[in-house]
């Protein structure tokens, strides 16, 4: 049986998966995290199923001026890789809001599927 080829995972299609997940509504969740995802929040930690996650979207513009700096990423198999990078947005209310951000995918036969997610809030600084 031949060797499968590695899967290589893009940086940008990664990127705008975690764009998605910051301003995309419940069907995208639905669409691109996987069966269980295991999240990790100050006010929350614990596994969730794909619709568990989905219902906690509830509102459709919750963020705005996210910048997303890239400060690691690593595939440690051909099905799975992990990014880390720090985000910069504006909450609803306008409130700034900055973290350290670290995401793990799996790849399944129709695509990358979130199946970790973690948010280390730093001081809020402005940038710019």
């Amino acid at each position: 049986m031949p060797a499968s080829k590695p899967i290589t995972a893009s940086k940008k299609e990664l990127l705008e998966l975690e764009r998605g997940f910051w301003t995309g509504n419940a069907a995208f969740y639905a669409a691109n995290a996987d069966t269980e995802c295991l999240v990790a929040f100050p006010e929350m930690a614990q596994a969730m199923s794909n619709a568990e996650l989905a219902e906690t979207v509830v509102k459709p513009n919750r963020w705005r001026s996210l910048e997303i700096e890239l400060k690691g990423m690593v595939e440690p198999g051909s099905d799975i890789v992990m990014l880390t990078y720090e985000a910069h947005a504006i909450r609803e209310n306008g409130e700034p809001y900055a973290a350290l951000v670290s995401t793990g995918y799996v790849h399944r036969v129709n695509g990358w599927k979130m199946m970790f997610h973690s948010h280390t809030p730093l001081k809020a600084v402005a940038k710019g």
